[in-house]
């Protein structure tokens, strides 16, 4: 079966694919992405919806997994649809290089930094696992095992091998690995333990912005937030997920009426401006810690992210109760 090479520009001829050991378990979507290098990701799912990817000659769905000896069908794309994306600058891929706080051979944990999403898209023309495929061109293999939002920093985990992915997505299934994040609140959190029980729905809005409310016909979502130290007018917290939606945390503290600082889709604009004097830019959302059992080794792992100087130097900046 003819491969796609990574560098090509063309992609002028229907591929028949013949799915090996290393892909097996991958999603389509992931799948098609690394191997259409500069095609744009919504020109990925177009495809893909319209019925010109097939697997087994069958219609397909991006989420779909793919099994060893499955035949892809990847129609003929026209050049204007495969424009190379440019690559990150040398300084984008310093920072990432930076950011490392654990690596082996089956997997890296960074400290993402804010501003940084985890994959190109969405105008973005690469991201975090872009990037580390030019650090480390040799790990051919290498995919996102969870996401964060563009503006949250903190532990994120790319996985080198389809194998180790695999169990890192079963991991994540059967709730086995904790997720521990910091945050900046408004307001002053009286009790010291709130459990937050709210379904969540995906929703767009009329300008066509994507988010996320609470809503009786959304999907479960807990949240366990601790209060470890008070302010005047703000509260730092502790926040463990037990399920993992898109905005979870943001839109449960919204709920409690105590949003996160810097938050521009689900916060308080006056708490916000208020901030901007102690030099906070970026939303105040860090995942500071996972737990986890190493995939391979069994070796229980608790890699832990620091605080970045910004969000260090608005904690120091604020005002404790008088």
């Amino acid at each position: 079966m003819n491969q796609i090479k990574a560098n090509s520009r063309k992609f002028e001829q229907v591929q028949q694919i013949e799915i090996c050991e290393n892909n097996a378990g991958q999603r389509l979507d992931n799948y098609l992405t690394s191997q259409l290098k500069g095609v744009p990701k919504t020109h990925i799912y177009r495809i893909i919806r319209k019925g010109e990817v097939r697997i087994n000659k069958k219609r397909c769905k991006p989420l779909q997994k793919l099994l060893l000896g499955d035949i892809v069908r990847i129609p003929p794309l026209k050049v204007a649809d495969a424009k190379i994306a440019p690559d990150p600058s040398k300084a984008a891929l310093q920072a990432l290089e930076d950011s490392i706080i654990f690596e082996d051979k089956d997997f890296i944990i960074i400290n993402k930094p804010s501003g940084f999403a985890v994959h190109g898209g969405s105008g973005l023309s690469y991201g975090v696992i872009e990037g580390f495929r030019v650090i480390r061109p040799r790990e051919k293999r290498m995919e996102l095992v969870h996401r964060l939002d563009r503006d949250t920093s903190g532990c994120l985990i790319l996985a080198k091998k389809t194998s180790v992915l695999r169990a890192f997505h079963e991991m994540i299934r059967s709730d086995k690995i904790e997720k521990h994040y910091v945050a900046l609140l408004k307001g002053v959190v009286v009790d010291d333990e709130i459990f937050v029980d709210q379904p969540l729905r995906k929703f767009v809005t009329q300008s066509g912005e994507r988010m996320v409310k609470i809503d009786a016909d959304g999907k479960s979502s807990q949240t366990i937030i601790s209060v470890t130290q008070r302010f005047a007018n703000a509260s730092l917290v502790e926040i463990k997920l037990l399920t993992g939606r898109t905005h979870q945390i943001r839109v449960h503290c919204m709920h409690l009426k105590h949003p996160i600082a810097a938050d521009d889709k689900y916060g308080d604009e006056v708490f916000n401006n208020s901030l901007r004097a102690y030099g906070l830019k970026r939303l105040f959302l860090h995942a500071r810690r996972l737990v986890f059992i190493h995939p391979v080794t069994g070796e229980r792992m608790e890699p832990t992210a620091k605080l970045d100087a910004q969000l260090s130097n608005v904690i120091k900046q604020l005002t404790l109760p008088g």
